[in-house]
């Protein structure tokens, strides 16, 4: 059985771990690497895994999952780079990262994959995007689609669509919540109880997704069946258009994509 270290056990480290024990990996077959020790306790006892250092982790694993915030990702190579050969699989979930980044700093023929998830992986419902570095195979693809099949969805793309998938996918549940937030707002001033509200919009929103997910339809032809003529939802699609909610979607997510080359290229350059 491959031996899998997750690097970094944070919420995305966490789920990644819990999603793979869900499905049918051994706890002996898991490690996991986390700098605070009640940190290291508190996940060893809900799922049986054991906490190690970075050198051991790197030497009994054959996949490396590196899940630590880009701030933090010199200090993991620094240790890594000595230990790792072309035998080991480097995952990385590192948003803007490049995996030129890591094959610049690792020995020559390491290969990478680099990983964009987003946070529904908390709940098996994530949606993550895979590219294949310099010395990865198809090979490798295929073990890294497995092990984040478990967590939800999986997609390959060109690595140089990552900073796109970061803005779209990988930041998207924000725009979302953002979205639930206001909604919820708008019920309050319109004299509805907080929970209602929530409960109304929270549940108008699963039942949307899900009949996205569900339907061969255009989301067009979806918002279409809901805006009759001279009614309520035409009066409201009015105004978000007045307000200009679809330029400012479009360039949010513009704003994302270039923080996320900015980041990448900060530490490629380094």
């Amino acid at each position: 059985m491959t031996v899998i270290a997750v690097l970094g056990a944070g919420k995305i480290g966490e789920a990644l771990l819990s999603g793979l024990l869900h499905g049918g990996h051994e706890a002996g077959d898991l490690l996991f690497t986390e700098r605070y020790p009640a940190r290291v306790e508190e996940l060893t006892s809900r799922y049986g895994i054991q906490g190690v250092e970075v050198e051991a982790a790197a030497k009994r694993a054959d996949v490396l999952v590196v899940a630590v915030k880009p701030q933090d990702i010199e200090p993991v190579l620094d240790e890594l780079a000595p230990l790792l050969g072309p035998s080991s699989l480097v995952v990385s979930l590192c948003a803007g990262l490049p995996t030129s980044l890591y094959e610049r700093r690792l020995a020559e023929g390491v290969p990478v994959v680099r990983v964009m998830p987003n946070t529904p992986m908390l709940v098996n419902e994530a949606m993550s995007a895979i590219s294949a570095g310099r010395y990865a195979t198809a090979e490798h693809l295929a073990v890294v689609r497995d092990l984040l099949s478990h967590v939800g969805q999986v997609v390959e793309v060109p690595e140089g669509q990552q900073d796109a998938v970061t803005a779209l996918s990988g930041s998207g549940p924000a725009y979302f919540f953002y979205l639930v937030e206001a909604m919820i707002d708008a019920g309050i001033l319109l004299g509805l109880p907080r929970a209602l509200a929530g409960q109304l919009i929270i549940q108008s929103a699963v039942g949307a997704a899900k009949m996205l997910a569900e339907s061969d339809e255009h989301p067009v032809l979806l918002r279409e069946a809901v805006t009759s003529p001279a009614g309520t939802t035409i009066n409201a699609i009015r105004e978000l258009e007045k307000h200009g909610v679809r330029a400012a979607l479009l360039a949010a997510i513009e704003a994302a994509k270039d923080r996320s080359v900015e980041l990448g290229k900060a530490h490629d350059e380094d």
